[in-house]
């Protein structure tokens, strides 16, 4: 049976996000994920973990300024002291709310800046978050995400993070591979997600189309299950998806999809 973690920046969304981890542990999650804690005093946060006897599984490094449009700022040349300072952060953050693992968000590619010029900022980068997180004792994912809901985003294919682990060199790079990104994209998500199951830290999911539960799309949820048990990922699964209505309403899939 796979592990569930509740995605709280879009789950239960309809309450303040202080409040949402007392809902999550009601609705039946042992885990949690969410894309910033930095908005937040750890302790405050550390606090509400232990008092709900939640999991913090994954949580993103700072990403430039995310309500202005930014989307990550690791593969900017001109924002590298910037990223530098986000990893530092993001360690203090995750040792303290004792989360295993950081997501790197690659971003848009900047006005001016070539691809070439991304992609060399981009390792160079994931060398340096990669090593320090190592010695913090953290891994490092990055996200291939789909151009349809993020035009312009520098990292949109599995086989493409592959070859940047590949020239990272690392042992501390993962991939998180989330299935609604990879349906846009690509498709073929039980043969990819099985060829690079050991280089794949972290997964997550949403329907497709719409963003919202599994059930809701095309997406055979209950088949790609069935198949991360049988090809041995033992990771979590982040719930990161819309929820149609509300977020109660919306959980039935937990049982109808997963029997």
């Amino acid at each position: 049976m796979p592990k569930f973690a509740a995605n709280l920046t879009m789950l239960f969304n309809e309450m303040p996000f202080l409040e949402r981890f007392a809902a999550a542990k009601a609705a039946g999650f042992e885990a949690v994920e969410y894309l910033f804690p930095y908005a937040f005093d750890k302790k405050e946060l550390a606090d509400l973990l232990k008092k709900h006897g939640l999991k913090q599984v994954l949580h993103n490094l700072p990403a430039g300024n995310w309500d202005a449009g930014e989307r990550g700022i690791a593969c900017h040349p001109d924002r590298v002291e910037e990223f530098r300072k986000g990893v530092d952060q993001a360690i203090e953050y995750a040792k303290a709310l004792g989360c295993p693992q950081v997501n790197c968000l690659a971003g848009k590619v900047p006005a001016g800046v070539t691809r070439e010029q991304a992609h060399a900022t981009f390792v160079a980068n994931l060398k340096f978050a990669a090593d320090n997180l190592k010695a913090a004792g953290l891994k490092l994912l990055i996200e291939p995400i789909n151009s349809y809901d993020i035009p312009g985003f520098f990292l949109n294919y599995t086989a493409q993070a592959a070859a940047i682990l590949d020239e990272v060199g690392s042992d501390n790079l993962y991939i998180q591979y989330d299935l609604y990104h990879a349906q846009r994209m690509e498709g073929e998500l039980a043969a990819t997600v099985q060829k690079h199951l050991a280089r794949i830290a972290h997964v997550q999911l949403a329907d497709n189309p719409g963003r919202n539960e599994p059930g809701t799309g095309e997406m055979n949820y209950p088949f790609l299950f069935r198949h991360l048990d049988a090809i041995g990922y033992t990771g979590w699964i982040g719930c990161e998806y819309k929820p149609k209505t509300t977020t109660v309403e919306g959980l039935g899939w937990l049982k109808t999809l997963t029997k």
